[in-house]
């Protein structure tokens, strides 16, 4: 199973990003590794494909990505907010969590409320549109549907009240990486319309370097995508 290492204050890493271009989670991770100029291998995993799946489940049984590997420490590190934890450690510039306990709590909870509440019901959403007729679960489409659009209000409040530009405040961190994939897929499969400042936070977003460079590493597996894709998106 998965090692995940004591804190360090320093040292030296070889990583290894196993992850898709087309991942909304794995691109989460992507914009922090971006953003902090972290040093990666990146190695693409086709999970279709049997010997792929079969490596990715020796680092990390449960075989989803994206999974973070430390060849230098013989260190794993599942799942998008550790590994963007751990990368932290190796990068520059500021932190993707804040030193202050009070601050990272907050950055924390948005990637909880960005993660569980629009990223995970969109999948469910995307995800029935892959079951064949008669095991496709539409109450459950309802409710993942009507989750996402209570989070488009809650957002825009919250982005409204703050006035910052960023999810937990002045500083781009952990949240905004959750929120960017998020809200680009969570649009689609439940359009924000009518939460102005979800649109503005979404237009800077997209303005970011960080993830304006996950969306054009990703347009070439967008064939793959099951929804239709907006038009303001192409």
């Amino acid at each position: 199973m998965t090692q995940v290492a004591a804190a360090a204050d320093t040292f030296a890493m070889t990583l290894k990003l196993y992850y898709h271009p087309l991942s909304s989670f794995c691109q989460k991770a992507l914009i922090a590794l971006y953003e902090r100029a972290v040093p990666f291998e990146g190695v693409i995993v086709d999970l279709t494909d049997a010997e792929q799946r079969a490596a990715l489940e020796a680092l990390w049984p449960i075989g989803k990505f994206p999974v973070l590997r430390d060849e230098d420490r013989g260190v794993t590190v599942p799942e998008a907010s550790l590994a963007i934890e751990y990368a932290d450690r190796a990068g520059s510039g500021p932190a993707m969590i804040p030193a202050d306990p009070d601050a990272a709590l907050q950055v924390r909870l948005w990637d909880r409320f960005f993660d569980n509440y629009i990223h995970l019901p969109m999948q469910k959403v995307v995800g029935d549109t892959f079951r064949p007729e008669g095991r496709k679960d539409p109450a459950g489409i309802e409710e993942a549907r009507a989750q996402i659009a209570r989070s488009w209000s809650i957002l825009d409040e919250a982005l409204a009240r703050h006035g910052h530009d960023w999810a937990s405040g002045a500083a781009f961190t952990l949240a905004d990486c959750a929120a960017a994939p998020a809200i680009f897929y969570g649009n689609v499969v439940q359009p924000f319309d009518g939460h102005p400042h979800v649109e503005a936070y979404f237009e800077r977003l997209l303005d970011r370097p960080s993830f304006a460079r996950c969306k054009e590493e990703a347009k070439p597996y967008w064939k793959y995508f099951p929804l239709e894709w907006p038009e303001t998106y192409l």
